[in-house]
């Protein structure tokens, strides 16, 4: 049901943005063409409600220009467009909601499977909105069983596909990071907290590579060498927001970052096999080099087998 809602309240969003002004009869229509309409049309009752829940969960407001037919549209739409949450919403469900309109094309139009933790994200963010904890039931890839605490949360980030809420735990100092796909269950208590005044949740992933901050590692600045058409994928589709180009040539690219070079990023370079050759720091080369050697090794064994 709270999926339900999150994907109605997108719908709308993105139906008026594009729309640029719209009646309420013709919001209906095209309400009747998408499959979360069941054949049924909007209730005007529950138009206005779902009005007032996005611009108190998304501070977007769906405002009306009585002069000449009632016509709604989005105020400042230009600036939700620049905002993170704000564009994503438009961003991700533009395509869903065409599909939605176009029955005929569903079958030649192929996803990746998405986690089922999209489910909590309602509860989350409302939970964030009215600034009370949260009971959740979880269980990581390290544990053999769930277990269930109540923690605060403080903001939501996406990556690969996969939702993670960064939460502090009651019984923790720190703010740790959960997967929702990993969630049992969620429920927002009516335990009011108080959101730290320091916790900048841009800050806190700033030097990070996906959603892995541990501060174990020192920021530093990696420079890579990438081939071929690897570097129109990394230029087109950067690793980090810090990636800036600091050579470039018909075979080549150097690229550097500042980042914190963690397990996970070492792992996406590697990903790129021979196309992407780390330069500094030297430690990190060194490294990549020897994963190289023992990754060479292990094919070497199974050849004389």
């Amino acid at each position: 049901m709270a999926r339900d809602l999150f994907n109605r309240y997108i719908w709308l969003v993105d139906t008026i943005h594009h729309a640029g002004k719209i009646t309420f009869e013709e919001i209906n229509r095209r309400w009747m063409r998408t499959e979360m309409s069941g054949g049924e049309e909007l209730p005007l009752r529950t138009f206005h409600n779902h009005r007032n829940a996005i611009e108190h969960i998304f501070d977007i407001n769906i405002s009306c220009n009585k002069q000449g037919g009632y016509y709604y549209y989005i105020e400042n739409a230009e600036e939700m467009a620049r905002g993170s949450v704000r564009g994503w919403l438009l961003n991700t469900f533009a395509v869903s909601n065409l599909i939605n309109e176009s029955h005929r094309l569903k079958h030649r139009i192929l996803f990746e499977e998405i986690p089922s933790g999209q489910r909590f994200l309602t509860p989350v963010i409302e939970a964030m909105r009215d600034e009370v904890t949260v009971e959740m039931t979880y269980q990581s890839f390290t544990h053999d069983h769930p277990c269930t605490f109540e923690a605060e949360p403080y903001c939501l980030k996406v990556f690969k596909q996969r939702w993670y809420l960064v939460a502090r735990c009651v019984d923790f100092r720190e703010p740790r990071i959960y997967s929702l796909d990993r969630m049992h269950e969620l429920t927002p208590t009516s335990h009011p907290f108080v959101y730290p005044k320091d916790f900048n949740p841009q800050d806190f992933f700033r030097f990070s590579f996906g959603i892995t901050v541990d501060p174990s590692y020192d920021v530093e600045h990696v420079r890579i060498k990438a081939y071929g058409v690897t570097c129109n994928y990394l230029r087109t589709l950067p690793l980090h927001e810090s990636q800036t180009e600091l050579e470039r040539t018909t075979d080549y690219t150097v690229f550097s970052y500042l980042l914190r070079p963690t397990h996970d990023f070492v792992q996406e370079l590697l990903s790129h096999a021979a196309e992407v050759e780390v330069l500094a720091p030297e430690w990190m080369r060194e490294d990549m080099r020897a994963k190289a050697a023992a990754m060479l090794k292990r094919y070497e064994k199974e050849g004389e087998q």
